[in-house]
């Protein structure tokens, strides 16, 4: 066994050890000129061409080092069908391995085109992160958060992730604006109040439902109030829009807000 691996390498001279080094140095070389290079040259630029050329700095690096690795190793290894075979295979069993994570998005990408958890268009949350899916690619989905970031997700969170899809392909979308109140108040004026707002917003879809939902709590009453935008995109305007007048017909009411209890003192007390 020890003798066929040791078949594979040729024996390093003086003038293959050169080679390989002169190799390295080269491929060193080009790398730190290029890193140096072309963001100088793209800072000199505006717009597209900026972010192009900036963009190219790790596919050329990556040509570099594939490159260097293609000239080394007929240095290194016999350049026979035999050993080429072998080594190509244990380097493909290696890729394997540490791309399954990527062939596990893969199939995940193909599970999604078929279940269709989430669309173009669709308002998602993965992982955390909630957005506008703009792209369903083969083995990643993108997405725009509310702050305008672009979010790129791998299918694979399908397998063990929940995924939250705020309006599943349709243009409706449910949006919720939240209020505390102190429980000394009229419950009944509170909700045809709300009601009301939601009612007169600008952005209401109107063929869809109203609601208020009233929650007791031991510090005060919650009320949800619940409705639809005409356009999904405009969910945090419409909330906004109903946070601020909700809030302004509830002081014109009287009604009180709900305080929080201060924390509790962790220090025991003195005895």
């Amino acid at each position: 066994m020890d003798r066929d691996i040791a078949s594979l390498f040729k024996h390093l001279d003086t003038s293959a050890l050169l080679d390989l080094a002169l190799i390295l140095a080269a491929a060193t070389a080009l790398i730190v000129l290029l890193q140096k290079t072309l963001p100088w040259l793209a800072n000199r630029l505006r717009g597209r061409r900026r972010h192009w050329l900036l963009a190219m700095v790790p596919l050329l690096r990556l040509i570099i080092i594939v490159g260097a690795f293609l000239l080394a190793l007929p240095k290194v290894i016999e350049p026979s069908f035999q050993n080429m075979v072998a080594v190509l295979g244990s380097l493909g069993l290696a890729l394997g391995f540490a791309l399954k994570d990527y062939a596990s998005s893969l199939v995940a990408g193909i599970v999604a085109v078929g279940e269709a958890p989430y669309r173009n268009g669709d308002w998602v949350e993965i992982d955390g992160v909630y957005g506008e899916v703009t792209h369903v690619g083969v083995r990643a989905l993108q997405l725009v958060t509310p702050d305008d970031n672009l979010v790129t997700i791998p299918h694979q969170k399908l397998w063990d992730e929940a995924i939250s899809n705020a309006n599943n392909g349709q243009p409706q979308l449910q949006c919720v604006a939240d209020f505390h109140l102190h429980p000394e108040h009229d419950g009944a004026r509170v909700r045809a109040a709300l009601y009301d707002v939601a009612l007169t917003s600008p952005y209401l879809a109107f063929e869809q439902p109203i609601a208020v939902v009233a929650q007791e709590q031991p510090w005060g009453t919650r009320y949800r109030l619940r409705a639809y935008p005409i356009d999904a995109r405009q969910q945090f305007r419409f909330t906004t829009d109903l946070t601020l007048r909700g809030k302004a017909e509830l002081l014109r009411l009287g009604a009180a807000f709900a305080a929080a209890s201060p924390a509790p003192d962790p220090s025991p007390p003195p005895s």
